[in-house]
């Protein structure tokens, strides 16, 4: 899986809800409230970059280290949930 590259799924739409003051995923039947970090992840998923690209950068960006165990498990119940596709190289 390391080397696939997952995007949200087409069935829901990512954005910040300033509203909200958090990242949502809207779909038909309504929406899901996302906290900081599942944001933060999320919004890395846009279908370019692979599993240990995002990690790197979340590590960048908050400066910090070890999140590839985290990130996977999220990924794991994004994909549980429908949230995220992946696409192979």
């Amino acid at each position: 899986m390391s080397l696939a590259r997952p995007r949200i799924n087409r069935l829901f739409r990512f954005q910040w809800e300033p509203a909200q003051q958090a990242y949502v995923l809207l779909y038909p039947e309504g929406m899901v409230k996302l906290n900081q970090s599942a944001g933060e992840i999320l919004k890395r998923c846009d279908g370019s970059r692979s599993v240990p690209e995002i990690v790197a950068d979340l590590e960048t960006a908050f400066k910090t280290s070890g999140l590839a165990g985290d990130v996977d498990a999220f990924l794991t119940m994004a994909e549980a949930q429908n949230w995220i596709v992946w696409s192979a190289d």
